[in-house]
Formats: C-alpha cells, sequence, structure tokens
C-alpha cells in the first residue's frame, strides 16, 4: 500500500467518509461489499458533487439519533459517472475546506489483469466506446494518475482473488485500533511480477530453492519443514535480524511523516517457500504496541 496522508489523518477504521475509488475491474466492488460487512453505510456510484451533501445527511442523522450507525460512510466514486467523475478532486478539497478528513482507497491492477477480468464478464470497458478494450483502460488510467499518487491507500489486485482481496481490505478497515502503523508483509513471486502497491522489496532468492527439495516441493513456506529449511541456510537468520532492525529504524519516521500504511513485499522465484517463510517471521517480530501487521501471500497456490 502507498501512503501519503498527513500526520493529523485518522487510520480507516476510524475516519468518517471513505472514498473509494481506482481502475475499473480492479476491485472496488469487492471492497464496498467488506466494507458493508464491517457495518458501514456504503453508496455507489455517487457523483462526486454530491459528497458533501452526503456528509450533512450524516450529520444530521447522528444529530437526530446519536446512536445511529451512520458514523462511517464509504462512497464509491468512479468514471460511471462520466464528465461528473473530473470534479472528484475540487469535491475532496472543498470537504477539506469546510472540515471534513475523507480517506482515499484507490483500486488498481496491471492492464493485463484488468483485460483479463474484462474479457471474462464479456463486458465492455466504461470508457472503451468504439474503440478496444485497451484503449479504454489506458484512457481511465491517465485520467486517474493524479488521484492514485493523492490516495491514501493504493491497492494493487492484480495477483488476488476475491477471497484475498476481501481479506486485504478487512485487514485494513479492523485490526488493532492503538496501533500507529499498519504493515502489510506480502509474500510474492518474482516470476509474476512486481507488486505495483510495494513501498519496500527484499529478495530472498540469495537462499536455497526448497522446490528442489523433492519431499518439500509440494509443501509451502508455512509448512513447518520448510520455514525451517529456509531458516537453516546461511545467511537467513542473519538477513531477518537485519530487515527487522531496518524496518524497525523506519517504522519512526513513517509515523513521524503521517504515514499510516506500508507494504513490504517479499518476494522469491515463485512465492511459494522462501518468501512465504521469511514473510510469515518477519511480520510476527514486527507487530508490536506501534505496528500491526498483516500477512498477504499473493502467489501462494498460483503454480
Amino acid at each position: 500500500m502507498t501512503a501519503s496522508s498527513s500526520p493529523t489523518h485518522v487510520a480507516l477504521s476510524d475516519s468518517p467518509i471513505v472514498i473509494v475509488t481506482g481502475m475499473s475491474g480492479a476491485g472496488r466492488t469487492t471492497a464496498a461489499n467488506v466494507l458493508e460487512d464491517l457495518g458501514w453505510l456504503v453508496v455507489d456510484n455517487l457523483p462526486p458533487q454530491m459528497l458533501s451533501g452526503l456528509a450533512d445527511l450524516r450529520d444530521q442523522a447522528i444529530a437526530r439519533n446519536p446512536e445511529a450507525a451512520l458514523r462511517k460512510v464509504a462512497v464509491v466514486v468512479d468514471v460511471r459517472s462520466r464528465l461528473w467523475f473530473k470534479e472528484l478532486a475540487a469535491a475532496i478539497d472543498g470537504m477539506k475546506a469546510n472540515g471534513e478528513d475523507p480517506s482515499l482507497v484507490f483500486l488498481d491492477a496491471t492492464d493485463e489483469a484488468l483485460v483479463r477480468r474484462f474479457e471474462s464478464v464479456r463486458r465492455p470497458h466504461p470508457l472503451q466506446g468504439d474503440g478496444r478494450l485497451l484503449d479504454g483502460i489506458q484512457q481511465e488510467r491517465t485520467m486517474l494518475v493524479e488521484l492514485r499518487s493523492a490516495a491514501d491507500v493504493v491497492i494493487d489486485s492484480s495477483g488476488l482473488n476475491v477471497h484475498q482481496l476481501s481479506a486485504k481490505v478487512s485487514s485494513l478497515f479492523s485490526g488493532d485500533q492503538a496501533a500507529q502503523l499498519r504493515i502489510a508483509v506480502m509474500s510474492f513471486g518474482f516470476k509474476y511480477g512486481l507488486p505495483m502497491d510495494a513501498d519496500i522489496v527484499l529478495d530472498m532468492r540469495f537462499l536455497p530453492n526448497p522446490h528442489w527439495i523433492p519431499d518439500l516441493r509440494p509443501l509451502t513456506g508455512r509448512d513447518g519443514r520448510v520455514s525451517g529449511f529456509v531458516m537453516e541456510q546461511e545467511g537467513a537468520r542473519k538477513f531477518l535480524d537485519e530487515a527487522q532492525a531496518l524496518l524497525e529504524t523506519m517504522v519512526g519516521g513513517y509515523i513521524r511523516e503521517g504515514r499510516r500504511y506500508v507494504t513490504v513485499a517479499v518476494g522469491c522465484t515463485g512465492g511459494k517457500h522462501r518468501s512465504v517463510a521469511m514473510a510469515e517471521a518477519l511480520a510476527e517480530r514486527l507487530d508490536d504496541e506501534l505496528v500491526d501487521t498483516f500477512v498477504v501471500h499473493r502467489d501462494l497456490g498460483r503454480e
């Protein structure tokens, strides 16, 4: 996750309004469903000009009934609103001028992943028109480049299925409320590409690969035999110690700079053995009263 929030920005789970946007086909609907299951009021495909009015309605409802479950509102805003969508940045600025502090969550995926998803459901891209599917995707990406840069969290769903994406979104909006920084430790396979939302990338390919050991090949880094093998290799524990020390040094700076969400990507060749074992071990070490960690295994089961 890429984060760029101010030092006073509240956690996602405490934000009174969350704006969900991003690329068509990247998982906005899945994210909205997760928020609804967590008790948020979710409004889909709202024209940006109505954001301030929605905030006013929320405040009025709370004033009439302080116990009403309307304190957390999520809004899905995207290119389906056509020309109105261009007003989203201005609408967010207007909300901030009125004392609101909306959180912006951006769903993204590679062009390849988006093409595959649109072709699987046999639906056109909202901006495709008479052109190719890829033309619509590229036009949308150009329109969203500044919003992506301004987002509090960027979620790359390229290698995630619906269940993995749901778990990732759920982890972002729940977890330890006292923590000042949330760290997603993601294992991945280099042969499937770098995660787009990685802030830090660690490479485990300097360690021997359990894939070449017949008894370990069908297992994963979650299995004790594999994790034990990985950690017994020369340099593995030293790497873990130094990675922990480096990240703990960075945590204080992230908190001072207002960063609330960071993704540490741990890679090996296929994302099955070494990266999984190291990601699990690193996440366990980093989790403390200031840091809330969760693990995502992007490519596990993909081979």
